[in-house]
């Protein structure tokens, strides 16, 4: 098969959560540990860093890989979703995976994921072990899909376990109380394997304590921390305190990979560079100015809106689109009275419908036009703008993926 044609089979013969929500999600690992020990166990021969939590995983992740890869270690980077090709999902050094080596990958072990029926998140976790081992990588900064305990990479024992934050999101698959998320979330920890953490409740924070306790594995609590705001290429307001948890992560890894000051000051710096990252707080446009953030749930949105009402500007257009398990009495509430909105569809089939969107939205005081198309929305509020506007573009990642 192509490239195109191995990517399509991936994303069509096997149950994928972006695509298709709650029957995607497995309830085991039995699958993942089937996979790994069919690949020889590649994990085993990869050191790692293990990063989970509800928000700002994607940051730390890339945060973390440009760090080491300016401190000159071979760094891999496991992430998802992907905004445009999926070969975002893996990468040595910010290059992503090559189309030869997925094609080779899925043709040599299709067999063997037909008989398992393996979805497509553990089929993806499996071609990163495999990869970041032929490829022999110093070390892999590997990021949880969704939850902790059950989630496909929670096969590894890494050097550091990293959990951001506990927010109220997936509840039909984690639970409905952070105390509940964060249990699923601190499955990753693992005996004598340090872990930071970087923003806790007085909920959340036992459930940690416990859990560090009896793995009897140090924990550090990076909120707690007092120490230098670095600065980053990465400007949204919620990343001072992912740069936190980053610092204390690096602080923690010292014993294995040595980083000097120099080189997490660098890679701070050139996060966008060096591995690729988009969709936080990202300018896309200028005069009016038009920026594309990936935040989709309350505990990240309520950040962004924060921000996006420090701006100055005539007249503020949102293009918004969600997916349709999205709880948009959680989210509505936070957005805005004082903007203009394009509702919009992102185009999967999880897509919430736009003019469901736009009635829901009537009912917390948030009034706009409905588009067919996420492009549409956004070329209708570029072309209605003046100069001094603002345009924000947000509500999923698939909405964001749409227009970068």
């Amino acid at each position: 098969m192509t490239y195109k044609e191995t990517v399509e089979w991936m994303f069509n013969q096997l149950p994928v959560y972006q695509h298709q929500g709650a029957s995607a999600y497995k309830k085991d690992l039995t699958n993942t540990l089937l996979l790994t020990a069919h690949l020889g166990n590649p994990e085993r021969d990869i050191k790692t860093i293990h990063i989970a939590g509800t928000n700002g995983k994607g940051s730390v992740s890339n945060m973390l890989a440009s760090i080491l890869q300016e401190a000159g270690y071979k760094t891999g980077l496991y992430t998802s979703p992907h905004l445009k090709d999926f070969r975002e999902r893996i990468k040595i050094n910010g290059e992503d995976i090559s189309e030869e080596f997925v094609c080779r990958f899925i043709e040599k072990n299709k067999p063997f994921f037909d008989k398992q029926e393996l979805s497509f998140f553990e089929m993806t976790v499996g071609l990163a072990f495999a990869y970041f081992k032929e490829e022999e990588v110093d070390i892999a900064i590997i990021e949880t899909g969704m939850g902790g305990r059950l989630d496909s990479t929670n096969v590894i024992t890494p050097l550091v376990s990293v959990i951001t934050n506990i927010g109220m999101d997936h509840t039909q698959f984690l639970g409905d109380t952070l105390t509940a998320i964060a249990g699923e979330k601190a499955g990753i920890i693992k005996p004598n394997v340090s872990v930071v953490v970087g923003e806790y409740t007085d909920v959340t924070k036992p459930v940690f304590l416990a859990k560090a306790q009896e793995c009897s594995t140090p924990i550090y609590f990076a909120s707690d921390e007092v120490m230098e705001d670095y600065p980053s290429d990465m400007t949204g307001d919620y990343q001072k305190q992912n740069k936190k948890t980053v610092v204390k992560t690096i602080e923690a890894l010292q014993q294995y990979f040595p980083v000097s000051d120099e080189s997490l000051k660098s890679g701070l710096l050139h996060v966008a560079q060096n591995t690729g990252f988009k969709g936080r707080w990202q300018q896309i446009h200028s005069n009016p100015t038009a920026i594309a953030d990936t935040a989709h749930n309350s505990h990240g949105l309520k950040i962004v809106m924060a921000q996006l009402q420090k701006q100055k500007f005539d007249i503020l257009r949102i293009v918004f689109g969600v997916v349709n398990d999205k709880d948009l009495v959680e989210i509505l509430p936070l957005l805005p009275k004082n903007a203009l909105f394009y509702f919009c569809r992102p185009n999967l089939s999880r897509g919430l419908d736009a003019l469901v969107l736009q009635t829901a939205a009537k009912e917390f005081g948030l009034i706009g036009q409905v588009y067919n198309s996420v492009s549409e929305a956004y070329e209708s509020a570029l072309k209605a703008s003046a100069d001094n506007d603002f345009i924000y573009v947000g509500g999923s990642t698939f909405v964001v993926a749409e227009i970068l």
